[in-house]
């Protein structure tokens, strides 16, 4: 379907939503214990779908929950839906598009712990949406002709996949959401849609890195995510900080949909970009370009073709807050394992730890040396990641490199959650830029 087509569409669909009210929103982030080993990653399905404000809006801020106090590697951001509002907390996933929670038809409900599911039947302005709806065409379905003879009175189903093969499915949907603005006033929004999960199956859904969570926040670049949904309303960005999920007591941090981070973080100003790079065959996914790899100064000897999209919709590097380590494509991977590995002089652990290729033992070394990695980005920005970023405590006496190949058959490279740490990230649609800045996050500078 043409993008021009599905822009029509969503005007049309979302009009309680995209209103003249210029206003934003602020929603925390929220990070639940240290991540168990070894993690277990909600990865992005490869295959989903794929305005204009130049004036100062308000912003929706809420707090992003971090899930390792629940075993998760992921962070959570908190949503109430319906009428009266039921709190759910939703994986936050740069990664995909569709919003999605675990739904429950029960009335009594007694079998279903509080907040384990959203609870269609509690809330007065729940509403299917109808198979032939044009909405309906914007989400992946069980069945090539949802809307056949037999079901012209059917609700539109939907069936998401992730890389792994976890599938979530249920009913898509249409939902008032009530959010707080970041100048402290409720408001309610109309015609959210969302897929009313009645199944879930797969480890990225169900397994230890969905501990603690009720369902997923897309904020991906296709049309139903969250941030496409609420652009008009709010603005055609949005940002977060990811806090260090070590950190006792986490600290809180936010994500900001729409407005202005200069005027809601001072410290934005002093923000690095770098170009949000399009495949035309994977929309849904934020991609920046990486030119050099360097470890502890010195420039690693990788074919820049690795970082490049071909006409094929493969290669390239995405930005995605869903996955928990970040994954690199070989030969690069290899290049950047074996430079580790040469400037580490720290003992190896007596027992290997599943799913890592490089860990060492750090037992009665407070502040280990552990080498660097700067990456130098399309428009000269560099991210250079502290060591908490590249090395990971999975025991008590162990750390392990977070960076791993990219499994056979995926076609790109990936920075995930733990890379993005300590970083205040604002991704700007209407500029196609990502900007990032230490400065924001309440965290040291090393």
């Amino acid at each position: 379907m043409p993008f021009s087509l599905l822009l029509i569409l969503l005007s049309l669909t979302f009009t309680d939503i995209c209103n003249s009210t210029q206003d934003s929103l602020k929603l925390p982030l929220l990070h639940r214990t240290p991540i168990p080993t070894p993690f277990q990653v909600l990865s992005s399905d490869h295959y989903r779908l794929h305005h204009h404000h130049r004036h100062y809006r308000a912003s929706v801020k809420s707090p992003i929950i971090s899930g390792a106090s629940s075993g998760s590697g992921q962070y959570f951001v908190s949503l109430r839906l319906g009428s009266p509002p039921q709190p759910l907390l939703l994986v936050a996933d740069t990664g995909s598009d569709l919003i999605w929670v675990k739904c429950s038809a029960c009335k009594n409900c007694s079998e279903h712990p509080p907040s384990s599911s959203f609870l269609t039947r509690h809330s007065s302005s729940f509403s299917p949406t109808h198979c032939f709806n044009n909405i309906c065409r914007l989400v992946p379905h069980p069945d090539p002709n949802p809307c056949n003879k037999t079901r012209l009175h059917s609700p539109c189903r939907y069936e998401h996949s992730y890389s792994d093969g976890s599938v979530t499915s249920g009913f898509f949907s249409r939902e008032t959401t009530t959010l707080n603005t970041s100048s402290g006033k409720e408001t309610k929004l109309k015609n959210l849609a969302f897929g009313c999960g009645f199944h879930e199956s797969g480890p990225s859904v169900t397994g230890p890195s969905f501990n603690g969570a009720q369902g997923v926040m897309g904020l991906g670049r296709g049309p139903i995510s969250i941030s496409s949904q609420l652009s008009r309303r709010f603005g055609n960005k949005f940002s977060y900080c990811l806090m260090d999920y070590t950190l006792s007591p986490p600290p809180t941090s936010f994500l900001i949909i729409g407005g202005s981070q200069n005027d809601l973080v001072p410290q934005a100003k002093e923000m690095s970009f770098t170009p949000i790079l399009a495949n035309p065959l994977l929309p849904t996914f934020y991609y920046i370009g990486i030119t050099s790899v360097f470890v502890n100064g010195v420039k690693l000897r990788i074919d820049p073709s690795v970082w490049t999209i071909d006409e094929m919709g493969n290669g390239g590097t995405v930005i995605d807050s869903g996955t928990t380590l970040t994954f690199i494509k070989e030969p690069a991977y290899g290049e950047i394992l074996t430079a580790f590995k040469r400037r580490l002089k720290l003992p190896s652990p007596v027992e290997p730890t599943p799913g890592f290729d490089l860990c060492v033992n750090v037992s009665g070394i407070p502040n280990p040396s552990l080498p660097r990695m700067r990456l130098e980005l399309v428009g000269g920005a560099v991210l250079s990641p502290p060591q908490r970023n590249l090395f990971i405590q999975t025991s008590e006496r162990v750390k392990c490199l977070a960076v791993q190949p990219v499994e056979p058959g995926t076609g790109f490279s990936v920075i995930g959650n733990v890379m993005q740490q300590g970083y205040l990230l604002e991704f700007d649609r209407d500029r196609s830029r990502l900007g990032f800045s230490r400065r924001g996050c309440a965290l040291p500078a090393h």
